[in-house]
Formats: structure tokens, sequence, C-alpha cells
């Protein structure tokens, strides 16, 4: 049985620590202080890194943990990261803590981006998606283009409704909003929000969500959905129905949200 929690970094991230008999795997450590500080708490022993994309708030932390870890595996995409040891591609495994965790390369954040899945866990398989789904959002396109992201959201919304999607950051809320002014008729995203806005008023992360929720309330994946399209062609005064144009202008259509 894996435990999970989230450290809270900067003001917005979750690294995830993947915790299982006393050693444990971080999700993109962006800063290693909290790490270290909750590695401590809990007398847990760091076994190895997985890193989503080359992003500051994501890979900042490494070479401080290694330093205190010497020898950890640090596993990542292919990119310029000297930090990352061992370069993963899409289709490739790797076993930790027990369990294979499968690579997804999903392309569109940036051009390096790979998500961690774990299909053998209960109740829920496990993905650790870094900044490509978030909790009723996606992330922003600084480096590929839209059918890019499109279609590496169409291979998460491929894994079981019931999957358990980590993502890292706490941009819940903010996504809910542009999401209800998208689907201002959608009950499941009313009752998301009232959810959402509880857990956060009480502290709690609104994350880890699951899949199937993600399908019924988040915009970025209900492209081919009608009311959504017709949401955004009355945004942009047009009358486009292919799912790429009605991604790409809902994207655009966040950015200035």
């Amino acid at each position: 049985m894996l435990s999970i929690s989230p450290i809270s970094a900067f003001s917005d991230n979750y690294i995830w620590c993947v915790a299982h008999n006393g050693e444990a795997v971080i999700v993109d450590p962006g800063d290693a202080a909290p790490v270290l500080k909750h590695l401590d708490q809990y007398q847990l022993k760091l076994s190895a890194i997985l890193i989503t994309h080359h992003h500051y708030d994501h890979v900042n932390g490494i070479e401080l943990l290694c330093e205190q870890y010497p020898q950890i595996p640090v596993y990542g995409p292919q990119n310029q990261c000297p930090v990352i040891n061992q370069r993963l591609n899409h289709g490739e495994s790797i076993r930790l803590l027990g369990h294979d965790i499968d690579v997804i390369a999903v392309p569109g954040h940036t051009l390096d981006h790979i998500a961690y899945y774990i299909a053998d866990t209960q109740p829920n398989p496990l993905l650790f998606c870094g900044d490509t789904l978030f909790a009723g959002g996606c992330g922003r396109l600084f480096e590929g283009t839209a059918e890019q992201m499109l279609d590496s959201l169409g291979l998460i919304c491929a894994l079981p409704a019931n999957t358990a999607v980590y993502c890292a950051h706490e941009y819940t809320l903010s996504n809910l909003r542009f999401a209800q002014e998208v689907e201002p008729a959608n009950q499941n995203l009313q009752d998301r929000i009232a959810d959402a806005s509880s857990r956060r008023a009480e502290g709690l992360p609104t994350v880890p969500s699951e899949l199937a929720l993600e399908l019924l309330t988040n915009p970025f994946l209900r492209a081919g959905n009608s009311a959504v399209q017709a949401s955004v062609n009355a945004h942009t005064g047009t009358k486009c129905w292919e799912k790429k144009d009605i991604f790409a202008n809902l994207r655009k259509w966040k950015d200035n949200f």
C-alpha cells in the first residue's frame, strides 16, 4: 500500500512524496528544503526522484537532495537537465517501491513533458502528470502546440476513469471559475466548485482529483462537447467545430481570462 503526501512549495506547488516501508520517491522537487523536512519528520529514506519536465519549480531542489542522498536515481525526460541521470522515453517502465511505473509522453506545456502512471494500485491507479492536466484545467502552451496538448490529454483520457490524478499546482478554484464561464449550466461543475471551495476554506488540497470528475467538469477534456463548442464559438465569434480548433481557442480564452 503506497502512502502519498503533498509537500507544499513556493506559493502553489505540490511536490509529491510516494512512500512505502520507509522508502520514498519524490516527484518534481522544485525546492529541497520542504522535502528534507518531510523526509526527516516521517523518517523516510529517499530512494528515487521522478521529474516530469524541466521548469525550475520542478527541478531546482534536485542538486541539494542528491548531495544529501548520493547516487540515487533521478528519472526524467530526454532534455538538457544535467541533474537527470536516468532518461526515459514514452512506453518505457521503471520499477520502484514494488510497482511498475509506466512513462507517458505528454508534450504541450513543454516539449519534454512526461507523466508517470502506476496501474496496479488499489483502490485507484495513479497518475503523476506535472503541469499537463490540472484539476479543472490544463497547462499553458509554453513550447508545444494546441494539437500536441490535445493529443497528450487524449492519452490521459484513455486511462481508467477511476485514475487518481496528481497534478503539481493548486490552481483548482481559478480553473473552475473559468470552467464555469464556459459551461454555466453544468451541474457537476457547480457541485465541484462547492466542494473545492469548502476544501480550500479548510486549508485542504483539492488534489488529487479523479479522471472521471475531470471528464465531467474540465473544459479542456470536453472540446467535443456541444455546450463547450457553442460557448467557445460565442466567445470567439466564429463557427468552428473541429476539436483541435475548439481546444486551441479554449486555451487562448483561458490565457486571457
